[in-house]
């Protein structure tokens, strides 16, 4: 059985083959496979973690090589069900000069949407050792009481809860919507992790770490705002500090974050005991950055996540400088 379970979206990115243009202007699109809870399940399977996801796809040509991809992968599908009601989400992308994107969605409703509470084994939940989830599986109904009913099951199983908010202002009705949202399952994680855009939208623009603080509640034990390549921040209700980046030559960012969370849960589960201690959460920070990092210089999101022994490459050529 996994050891991690991702609940949520996955789904085709068609992405510019032209990089600092519109989407109006793009000429041409790739097809990468995507969707943030499927990476962060990728990538842990990459870095030799037991995963699996749960979640809905369309019954047609790209659910079906969704759910191809993941079991070539290594990631456990048996939870994923078929939907021949909508069909499997598709969003297409630009990337800027500087790597970052510009998305449209299309989803009215896909497959991901009509994911209910009837479809999740609990014991399938029950048998891991963390549960993660974003919050685009909690814009609309079922697929909302689907992931409320699969945090529950995790809460009262004792399984460290994940949670990555991972913002698409452009899915949700207004900024309102948004914020209530996200924050409506804030107190049930003891992991969140923010990029620093998601940090400032939540905390109404207050330093970051003030504003964790004061959003502090429920299950929370630790929050990680990440920085690019700027590193990223902790945040626990002992202490908080820096861990310092990588500079690397960023070819597209898509997926970088969901390869840094990979990294972070990887961390945790090999320290689960031991979350406490400020100096190995530091070095859990140091290879989350790493897996990040390397994912910002292949294109695509599943395509660019890492596997363990090219972090130990990554990080040993550093220090063999």
């Amino acid at each position: 059985m996994p050891d991690v379970i991702t609940l949520g979206e996955v789904l085709i990115d068609f992405v510019s083959t032209v990089h600092g243009v519109s989407l109006e202007e793009a000429p041409a699109f790739e097809k990468a496979p995507g969707g943030a809870p499927a990476n962060v399940a990728v990538g842990l399977a990459r870095l030799g973690k037991k995963s699996g996801f749960v979640g809905m796809v369309g019954e047609d040509i790209f659910g079906h090589f969704l759910v191809k991809l993941l079991k070539a992968e290594g990631v456990d599908t048996t939870q994923v069900r078929y939907s021949s009601e909508a069909r499997t989400m598709l969003a297409f992308v630009s990337l800027g000069v500087d790597g970052e994107r510009d998305f449209v969605f299309y989803r009215n409703p896909s497959a991901d949407m009509l994911h209910s509470p009837q479809d999740i084994d609990p014991g399938y939940i029950q048998a891991a050792k963390i549960f993660h989830h974003g919050s685009i599986s909690l814009i609309s109904e079922p697929a909302r009481s689907a992931t409320l009913y699969a945090i529950d099951v995790a809460e009262k199983s004792g399984l460290i809860i994940s949670y990555d908010p991972n913002l698409r202002l452009n899915l949700w009705s207004s900024n309102e919507q948004a914020k209530n949202g996200i924050l409506s399952v804030w107190d049930r994680a003891h992991v969140i992790k923010l990029s620093i855009d998601e940090a400032q939208f939540l905390c109404n623009g207050a330093d970051a770490i003030t504003g964790v603080r004061n959003l502090w509640r429920g299950n929370n034990q630790l929050v990680v705002i990440t920085l690019g390549k700027k590193g990223c921040i902790y945040v626990t209700p002992e202490y908080y500090g820096i861990v310092d980046g990588y500079d690397v030559n960023v070819v597209d960012t898509i997926g970088a974050g969901d390869g840094f969370m990979s990294g972070l849960l990887f961390g945790l589960l090999e320290n689960i005991g031991t979350r406490q201690d400020e100096s190995i959460l530091v070095s859990i920070c140091m290879f989350a950055n790493a897996v990040g990092a390397i994912t910002t210089t292949r294109r695509g999101a599943i395509p660019a996540l890492p596997t363990y022994q090219d972090i130990q490459t990554f990080l040993y050529n550093l220090t063999d400088r």
